[in-house]
């Protein structure tokens, strides 16, 4: 009993807490593009890559400084037969040499190979860090596109559905009719087709916006079949397009395209390209380097025979059968090549901003022509069902003005998703 009792009292209190636990608020545009950033994807792969570039830029900084290292070693040289005294191969120092050595080696950078490596490094970092930009630019804009196909695919069930509550409607009212004889049974036929073909439209509108779900949620889980709750930004106002910018002025002004993140890869590309130039010349003019040792080199381990030693090389090269030139002259040929690609890209680049802006301008007119566009055919409609229930319109006339109301919204949701995605698509080609 007691514990029937302790159950009874505390279920209110189970009930009270599950409801009181806050639901799932709707995702926006913004909460979706920061799920997609923190999972896995092509992102994550040019972060990584960018961090790799950057530790290449360490090892290039770290030639230019001293290398420290400590060995030791034993060599032991059996003695010649009859002479214990000498020892057997006469390369060797004795019988029993010692040489622990702390060795410090500089490379100096007299032929300019280690300045070209780290230009080199630096380049690709900065390579690596416009592809990162260009992998999250890509992505925040693969996630919108998903994100408003998705809004428009559950409006456009939602216009489904009104049309075809609006037929079936009409069909019952048909047939109301058609069994007092004051209306045709052509009449009752053409509401049941027009039902029939609406029920087609809503399923097609079903699975369009279970595609654009799976589309969405892929990005960021695996559980792409759970609907998602999203921040419906169609019932907002859209806002206006910014003015188009004037031409830029004579003396050369900033024009937006430029900026995209795709020019600071070619300059990186082109650094590179450069640096690998100059390390390749390198081969053709004498390097140096300096190694200092010190510790013991004997023939016993005694500490009063340590001492140190320095050693200067310098190596100059005489002939490589033009290997040095010709990838000299590879490297430049690369260089020019991503100058000729910088060209064409800026050329592609401005027809794809100038567009972009003009689409943006053209579509927000859209809307506007939308919105009396469905006004009208509501109007339409109203007026085509009371004439048709007065006895004097057809019932072709009222199917008619169905599907144009149908067709209107359709219309209107269709180019509010336009736009935004040419929003969208203008910060792309304006480097934003």
């Amino acid at each position: 009993m007691r514990t029937v009792a302790a159950w009874l009292l505390g279920f209110p209190l189970v009930v009270s807490t599950v409801l009181a636990q806050p639901t799932a608020a709707p995702l926006s545009l913004g909460d979706c593009i920061r799920l997609a950033e923190n999972a896995q994807s092509n992102l994550t792969i040019a972060r990584r890559l960018e961090e790799i570039a950057r530790y290449a830029l360490v090892q290039a900084r770290a030639g230019f400084m001293p290398q420290v290292h400590f060995g030791g070693g034993f060599t032991y040289n059996s003695p010649q037969i009859g002479a214990p005294q000498n020892f057997s191969f006469v390369a060797l120092n004795g019988i029993r040499e010692y040489n622990p050595l702390l060795t410090t080696a500089l490379e100096l950078d007299t032929s300019g190979k280690l300045r070209a490596a780290l230009a080199r490094a630096r380049a690709d970092q900065d390579a690596a860090a416009a592809q990162a930009t260009l992998a999250a630019r890509d992505l925040r804009r693969a996630v919108t596109a998903a994100y408003y196909r998705l809004l428009l695919a559950r409006r456009l069930i939602g216009v489904a559905e009104d049309a075809l509550a609006e037929a079936q409607n009409f069909e019952k009212r048909a047939r109301l009719l058609s069994e007092k004889g004051e209306v045709a049974q052509a009449d009752v036929v053409k509401a049941a087709g027009q039902s029939a073909f609406l029920e087609a439209v809503l399923s097609t509108a079903r699975l369009e916006a279970e595609s654009a779900n799976h589309e969405l949620a892929f990005f960021w889980t695996s559980e792409v079949a759970e609907p998602l709750a999203l921040v419906d930004v169609f019932d907002q106002p859209v806002p206006p397009p910014e003015p188009p910018p004037g031409p830029p002025p004579s003396g050369g002004g900033p024009v937006p395209f430029l900026g995209r993140p795709e020019f600071k890869l070619f300059d990186a590309e082109r650094r590179g390209f450069e640096a690998d130039a100059r390390r390749s010349r390198a081969d053709l003019l004498p390097q140096a380097s300096v190694v200092f040792q010190y510790g013991i080199d004997s023939l016993r381990l005694r500490i009063r025979d340590r001492g140190y030693a320095a050693f200067v090389n310098v190596g100059v090269p005489v002939f490589d059968w033009l290997r040095a030139r010709s990838q000299v002259r590879q490297f430049e040929l690369r260089a020019e090549q991503v100058d000729a690609q910088r060209a064409m890209a800026e050329r592609s680049f401005s027809r794809e901003y100038q567009t972009a802006l003009a689409r943006v301008r053209r579509i927000h007119q859209q809307i506007s022509m939308g919105q009396a566009q469905v006004d009208l055919s509501a109007q339409n409609l109203r007026l085509s069902r009371l004439r048709y229930e007065g006895g004097e319109g057809l019932a072709l006339d009222l199917v008619a003005a169905q599907n144009q109301l149908a067709q209107a919204r359709t219309n209107y949701y269709t180019a509010v998703a336009n736009y935004l995605n040419a929003r969208a698509d203008l910060e792309v080609a304006a480097g934003k």
